[in-house]
């Protein structure tokens, strides 16, 4: 009997070293992460371009309000490409940052389709069309050119989601959307 609960001591104690492993782990998986992210930003700055996407999907009639089913190439202007990954390292998409726009491109492997929750309940209504909607408020009383305004194409392909271009985004923005995108990709790759 005294050997059994032995072994389920030596047990729990390898479970806790076990998981304390997979938190450091994950812990340095963030951090290698992030610090990819930042070599990948200085290569950008000085001069290193990625090949330019070239899928061309055959333009259609739109079947959501908002939302385009063609497909465009990345500019060849692109200041910074911010990987967006899952907490275990998978990649998502891409955002392509400009000077005040961003192109989000899915990784090649993935399909995200405008049906998938949170795509329009969460993502859609309550981050995209907030952004426009303050910015249409802000213009209608002169505080914001109406050229500044906030704006946003969803292009897909018979539902799925091959880029989105958004214009008018500032820093602060920019930081809001990296966490919204991420969390709404991350959220709708668990529903598949």
């Amino acid at each position: 009997m005294t050997q059994d609960v032995d072994k389920v001591k030596r047990l729990v104690a390898f479970k806790a070293r076990l998981e304390k492993k997979i938190e450091e782990t994950e812990s340095e998986l963030r951090n290698l992460q992030d610090s990819l992210e930042i070599v990948d930003s200085i290569l950008l700055e000085k001069g290193f371009k990625r090949a330019e996407i070239t899928k061309q999907a055959t333009p259609k009639t739109a079947k959501e309000e908002g939302v385009s089913e063609r497909v465009s190439e990345p500019s060849s202007e692109v200041e910074n490409a911010v990987p967006l990954r899952t907490a275990s390292g998978e990649l998502l998409a891409t955002l392509y940052v400009k000077e005040d726009s961003v192109n989000l491109v899915p990784a090649e492997e993935k399909v995200f389709t405008v049906t998938t929750p949170p795509f329009n309940s969460f993502l859609v209504e309550r981050v995209l069309t907030k952004m426009q909607e303050r910015d249409i408020e802000l213009s209608r009383t002169g505080q914001l050119p109406s050229s500044r305004i906030f704006s946003y194409e969803i292009i897909q392909d018979d539902g799925v989601i091959r880029e989105m271009v958004i214009k008018n985004v500032d820093s602060d923005r920019l930081r809001e959307l990296k966490s919204s995108i991420r969390w709404t990709l991350e959220k709708m790759l668990e529903k598949k």
